[in-house]
């Protein structure tokens, strides 16, 4: 399943197959996809015929949602766009001020002792190809399109460790290539799929699906990890800025929008304080998630490196009552484990090192439907065609 996207922190690339065969069986034809972040997961999802309702309450998460999920013209309609957009000449603006270098005989440091995203030579495109934009897309969609293949053309040149918090001293091989724009690979079908830029919760009165599938913004689990570190608001301030072309005031020494501060972009599922019960309150909204949302089936995704603990989403499924089954997947090892009745789970008797691993869980939030528990699944490799997984039924 061939999707597309930025890099991305927890980016849920490398497990698309696992979660589309885990769906499949269900008998479901809607999906919500709550955080849908760089949309890779909603791209699969469409792809594989269902109607998708995608939400971030990031814009640029937005954007490429409209691209991908939206847009109803063919890759051809974009070309001339793309083709004008690439010839333009560059030119000094806003982004080249803060976030452009010269090659320096390799070293990424400004003048003012501050590393730089991108070299100079393509944040002088970026300056000439945003200000076009605005002038030639027709409406919002055009505008995505637009947008996202400048901002997959610039990902592709950056001078990062994949986030916008800190640049690397030395120029990374890839930042001394031209960014060239390319036409989004569109997928076009006739369904009525919705987008929104919304916090979760002031959408789940609204939205009724089969399944919804989430997969949060936790927070690191690493007590001396400073909570802006782990803030996704500020890992990608950059996109929001291209996005808007809104010219933000920025600090600090990565030139990040003032307003992705934690006190102003701070998502509740990256919270690192606790309750009056010493309860993560992550934990609380994850409660709150499970218990509001309007579906027949929730999957849950999950890497334990983050501020909840496994130990503590059972809790959840415990105190809810809710009948769950698990996928456990290894990357090490890069194998996805038997999935295990979570009775197993809450009696103790897995017993494994669950560690550095990534977990899908399925809630049944309807009892009419077919039980969560009559599903099972073999040891597969992640790499192992997608072929041999479909041999490999989930009943």
């Amino acid at each position: 399943m061939e999707t597309e996207g930025i890099k991305y922190t927890g980016s849920k690339r490398e497990i698309i197959p696992v979660l589309l065969e885990f769906v499949r069986p269900l008998d479901v034809r809607t999906i919500f996809d709550g955080f849908s972040g760089t949309t890779r997961v909603s791209q699969a999802f469409k792809k594989e015929g269902y109607t998708v309702y995608a939400n971030d309450i990031a814009i640029w998460s937005k954007v490429f949602s409209d691209c991908y999920l939206l847009n109803r013209k063919p890759a051809s309609y974009y070309q001339r766009s793309i083709d004008l957009l690439n010839e333009l000449p560059g030119k000094f603006g806003w982004f080249s001020k803060y976030y452009g270098g010269e090659p320096n005989s390799g070293s990424a440091i400004h003048s003012d002792g501050k590393k730089r995203m991108w070299q100079l030579h393509n944040t002088m495109k970026l300056d000439a190809i945003r200000e076009e934009i605005d002038k030639i897309s027709k409406n919002a969609i055009e505008k995505s399109v637009l947008l996202t293949s400048l901002i997959l053309a610039m990902d592709k040149v950056d001078n990062s460790v994949g986030h916008h918090v800190s640049y690397l001293k030395q120029w990374a091989p890839r930042a001394y290539n031209t960014m060239k724009m390319e036409v989004p690979k569109l997928v076009i079908d006739d369904k009525s799929h919705h987008v929104f830029n919304n916090d979760i919760f002031d959408l789940l009165d609204d939205i009724e699906v089969d399944l919804a599938y989430y997969d949060p913004p936790y927070g690191s689990s690493n007590e001396l990890m400073p909570p802006s570190r782990v803030r996704y608001a500020s890992y990608y301030h950059i996109w929001k800025t291209i996005c808007l072309n809104d010219k933000p005031k920025v600090v600090g020494a990565a030139h990040r929008r003032e307003d992705v501060s934690d006190v102003i972009a701070g998502s509740v599922f990256e919270e690192f304080r606790k309750n009056a019960e010493g309860r993560y309150i992550v934990i609380d909204a994850l409660k709150r998630l499970i218990e509001e949302t309007k579906a027949k089936y929730i999957v849950l995704s999950y890497n334990n490196n983050g501020r909840a603990t496994f130990d503590a989403i059972i809790e959840i499924l415990r105190e809810l009552k809710m009948e769950c089954s698990i996928i456990e997947m290894d990357y090490k090892k890069n194998v996805m484990a038997t999935m295990t009745w979570t009775n197993q789970w809450l009696n103790g008797g897995n017993g494994q090192d669950i560690r550095n691993k990534e977990f899908l869980f399925l809630i049944q939030k309807e009892k009419t439907v077919r039980p969560v528990f009559e599903f099972s699944m073999k040891k597969i490799s992640l790499r192992e065609p997608l072929v041999d997984h479909r041999q490999r039924a989930l009943f």
